[in-house]
């Protein structure tokens, strides 16, 4: 079994040690208590979505020989209004740079979000996620 840590730094932040030794903190709003100095837990599984599909689109796209010059991933999201507050929708923009072909750019997508994407495989059972691309040229 892998180990993570999180460690209670004060107020509403922690810092974390992830199972390969990389650190990061996080923080609540002020609002909320916390000092509003980094991104909050719920923010993280945001980036960790766009992150594991950006990270799969760009390797799937190279496998592929497609000239990717640039991947950006836009996550526009809805949240629900009581506790506890999931996320209830998430929508993808894949901004996507290079002379790429669209069908190999669809393919990707679909392929992580489908089947490769980990923490896209969590979400979609409780949230609803759509996906767009924008081909950039």
């Amino acid at each position: 079994m892998n180990r993570m840590t999180a460690t209670w730094t004060g107020d509403m932040g922690f810092s974390y040690t992830s199972a390969t030794g990389h650190s990061l903190v996080t923080d609540a709003p002020t609002a909320s208590g916390g000092g509003d100095t980094a991104a909050t837990p719920m923010e993280l599984v945001l980036l960790g979505l766009i992150g594991c599909t950006g990270l799969d689109v760009s390797s799937i796209l190279r496998k592929m020989k497609e000239p990717l010059e640039g991947l950006e991933v836009v996550a526009d999201f809805e949240r629900a209004e009581a506790h506890p507050k999931i996320y209830t929708k998430i929508h993808l923009t894949y901004r996507i740079k290079g002379a790429v072909q669209e069908k190999k750019v669809k393919q990707a997508i679909q392929l992580s979000e489908g089947t490769y994407c980990s923490v896209s495989a969590m979400l979609k059972s409780t949230v609803d996620i759509t996906n767009t691309y924008e081909l950039l040229g």
